[in-house]
């Protein structure tokens, strides 16, 4: 399978099964629309392909331009075969659990209007974490974690600064059971930067491996989203903060994190405005809401959407050229090594790999399913999972999702968010089509950035 398409002025060929990508002249990116088949070490290019494209190419061209197709396919780089269908075939994965989303804070200070966590009560009344269910968390990890030595740990709300006193003993203590037990805790947290002080920043930065920061973009595509219970905005509380943090941790090791709407479907302003607010790794990515909501993206916004996503990978390209760049998460890929296989296949480990802990203890597969009774799966106090649970998640991946087959951004996003499936489709093995769309799209931008990279 290949997937071919025009961006930033070259033409780009992507061989889905090898993973290979080959930026290829006028005269290669026309003939692959043809079949071509069977292909030989010494093979001339067929009477029909020169007839089809006569009028556009001389035979020496074609000639030529058939014999290095040939080439790339011999040498295992075009028109692979499926590499990962016996993998699938044979699936028995055994998973441990490597990551613990700890939600600290059922409860915060804004009141967001898109928030999927209904504005942090995740739909069962606002409460806090003990330190005593936080420090049993770490149990539960350690005790399910086999002989994996690195555990992430991701602090979350609601706010979690909100309790972040226990924030701090939960650290504390993991990490001097990481020394019992020969583990390696990394800890990540998220905030909204309203209750961020120089105190808490300095913990931050002498404890925490990454620290996502909450920003949708300008003052107007924020405020209108974010703001407190007053109603009142918090972008002009939260920027120079976030500013002050970034640059305290030498503009790596954190995100700044925003949502675009139907209300900012020309959400690029918004990501150039954070570039231009100092920030160099960023990350502004597609609101997921019912339609009934007038801020949700439908497949009516597709087209602008896209647009969008070029005219960003065109000025991208252009700061990185003039020597300021700056990251956006979507746009980062890995085209020399990437993930693993297992990884292609199966992604985030939502549900086996990777669990959330709601503030009583109660487990669920990922933060999106916390409060979902359905996928209660367990407690730390009882330190054991419902297994059907975690097999259902443990064996989900791009070939048990029917949508999945024949689309070329497949060992990219592997089958895209099980909770986005379920919560529109009922089945996590029946991905959200819109999201499928803009991952597509966001794909062909990354591996073009790349491609210009590369040539430059």
């Amino acid at each position: 399978m290949i997937h071919k398409y025009k961006q930033l002025g070259l033409n780009i060929v992507m061989d889905v099964y090898s993973g290979a990508v080959h930026v290829v002249d006028d005269v290669m990116y026309d003939m692959l629309d043809y079949t071509l088949e069977p292909f030989m070490a010494e093979a001339k290019c067929p009477d029909y392909i020169k007839e089809g494209l006569k009028d556009k190419y001389s035979e020496e061209e074609l000639e030529e331009s058939y014999a290095e197709i040939c080439a790339l396919v011999n040498a295992g780089q075009l028109f692979t075969d499926d590499c990962y269908d016996e993998i699938a075939k044979n699936w028995n994965k055994q998973s441990v659990v490597k990551a613990l989303c700890i939600h600290v804070a059922h409860d915060c200070n804004l009141r967001c209007k898109y928030c999927f966590a209904d504005t942090g009560e995740f739909h069962g009344g606002r409460s806090l974490m003990s330190a005593e269910v936080g420090k049993k968390a770490i149990d539960f990890v350690i005790n399910n974690s086999g002989n994996r030595k690195n555990i992430e740990i991701d602090y979350f709300g609601g706010e979690p600064l909100m309790n972040f006193g226990v924030v701090k003993e939960i650290t504390e203590y993991a990490k001097e059971e990481a020394k019992k037990h020969g583990k390696n805790f990394r800890f990540t947290v998220t905030t909204n930067g309203v209750l961020l002080n120089d105190d808490i920043k300095q913990y931050i930065n002498e404890n925490m491996s990454n620290v996502v920061l909450s920003i949708d973009g300008t003052k107007e595509t924020n405020d209108r989203m974010r703001y407190r219970v007053d109603g009142s905005g918090s972008y002009d509380t939260i920027v120079p903060k976030f500013q002050d943090l970034a640059e305290s941790r030498n503009q790596n090791n954190y995100y700044v994190r925003g949502t675009f709407t139907a209300y900012n479907v020309d959400f690029a302003k918004d990501v150039i405005h954070l570039a231009d607010l100092g920030f160099k790794q960023t990350s502004v990515e597609p609101v997921v809401a019912p339609e009934t909501e007038d801020y949700a993206l439908t497949s009516e916004h597709i087209e602008k959407v896209c647009a969008e996503y070029d005219k960003l990978t065109e000025e991208y390209v252009k700061r990185y050229d003039e020597g300021r760049g700056f990251n956006f998460f979507h746009f980062m890929v890995d085209l020399d090594q990437g993930p693993c296989a297992i990884k292609r296949l199966s992604g985030c480990g939502a549900g086996h790999e990777y669990l959330a802990v709601a503030p009583n203890g109660d487990i669920y597969p990922c933060h999106q399913f916390v409060g979902n009774k359905d996928f209660l799966m367990g407690n730390v106090n009882e330190n054991k999972i419902d297994e059907n649970i975690e097999k259902m998640f443990e064996r989900s991946n791009v070939y048990t999702k029917e949508k999945c087959k024949n689309c070329f951004a497949k060992f990219y996003c592997s089958g895209g968010c099980s909770a986005n499936a379920y919560n529109f489709n009922g089945d996590i093995n029946k991905p959200y089509e819109l999201a499928c769309e803009f991952e597509k799209k966001r794909l062909e931008c990354s591996i073009a950035i790349e491609a210009h990279k590369k040539l430059s």
